[in-house]
């Protein structure tokens, strides 16, 4: 990942964010989606998550107009009530970027066909790509819809369709014009991991946490907010009793970094290798260094709880409450 950011800087020498982003927001899968289920998503969560976001983007009290003029599944009538949109009505929205990830979309059609391995030559993973690209464009299009509803002027933006290609794996070329002068008309765009096509293989699967990086790179936010199923980042799997919740993590320039809060008595090294998994303590933590080096400080939290909803507000920026539940991951410059 670091290659990656290096190399993308070195290729594009401009930025076309020409006002300041507020926060970037990483939806994790498993929050939003039911790992276990096949194309199931956690409808309570994302709603939650969706209510969450409204708030922290849209400064009235008054829910305003729902966005999503199609039909929902289970219910007879189309919500559509153009009276609300008087010409009057104002609702500004904070400049925000939404990535989501898969979670039980598109890793099952990937990993059947190897799309990430590449050879586009092949039929199979010619037609995993389709498969992969019409499951997370699903899940990226429901995701939309939750936040239209609740008011939010989103619209999906896929990796794919916008141009991005990979080289080795690693983002070669990303015009992110398309996505600023979306949040420069007024829009929210939702952007999501994707099948793209890839210089070296022919194509690969591009994760959301490449995205979000890259896009932080260039956009600069005040602060990015990962939305995850656990309460931030552990020294040991959550799952295990003794595991202990690291609330504060300082990244050095060189990207290395060290637990600050609490003061853990061994070392953190030790544990890391044990479980270093997808979703696993280095890889967020990684993930997430690689923000902070720009400093831009990184909250992880819990999805749909009162800490992720200080975390959105930006309420944590200038201090953090003992009782806030998350990881806080800043630069220590």
């Amino acid at each position: 990942m670091a290659h990656n950011k290096n190399q993308n800087q070195a290729q594009t020498s401009y930025s076309p964010f020409t006002q300041p982003i507020r926060c970037i927001v990483k939806l994790g899968g498993a929050a939003i989606t039911c790992k276990n289920e096949l194309e199931k998503i956690n409808e309570e969560s994302l709603l939650k998550v969706s209510e969450q976001l409204r708030q922290a983007m849209i400064a009235t009290s008054q829910k305003p107009p729902g966005m999503d003029w199609s039909k929902i599944p289970g219910e007879s009538e189309i919500c559509c009530k153009p009276e609300e949109f008087e010409d009057n009505y104002v609702s500004e929205c904070s400049r925000f970027i939404v990535v989501h990830g898969a979670g039980s979309f598109g890793h099952f059609q990937a990993s059947k066909s190897g799309v990430h391995k590449g050879q586009l030559d092949k039929p199979l993973v010619k037609g995993g790509f389709v498969a992969t690209r019409i499951s997370v464009t699903t899940l990226n299009l429901e995701i939309v819809r939750a936040l239209a509803r609740e008011g939010i002027p989103s619209v999906g933006m896929s990796p794919f369709s916008c141009g991005w290609i990979t080289g080795e794996r690693h983002i070669s070329s990303a015009d992110l014009s398309p996505v600023a002068r979306a949040i420069d008309s007024g829009f929210t765009p939702v952007l999501h991991g994707d099948a793209v096509l890839d210089e070296i293989q022919g194509c690969t699967i591009l994760s959301g946490d490449v995205i979000i990086s890259h896009l932080a790179a260039y956009s600069k936010p005040k602060y990015v907010v990962f939305l995850t199923d656990v309460y931030g980042v552990y020294d040991r799997p959550p799952t295990e009793p003794d595991a202990i919740l690291l609330k504060e993590i300082a990244v050095a320039e060189d990207g290395s970094w060290s637990v600050i809060k609490p003061k853990l008595q061994n070392s953190i090294e030790i544990t890391v290798a044990a479980h270093d998994t997808t979703g696993g303590m280095k890889t967020k933590i990684s993930e997430a260094a690689m923000i902070a080096k720009f400093g831009i400080d990184v909250y992880i939290v819990k999805a749909a709880t009162t800490h992720s909803l200080k975390a959105l507000n930006g309420d944590l920026r200038n201090s953090i409450p003992d009782d806030w539940l998350g990881t806080v991951v800043r630069s220590s410059g």
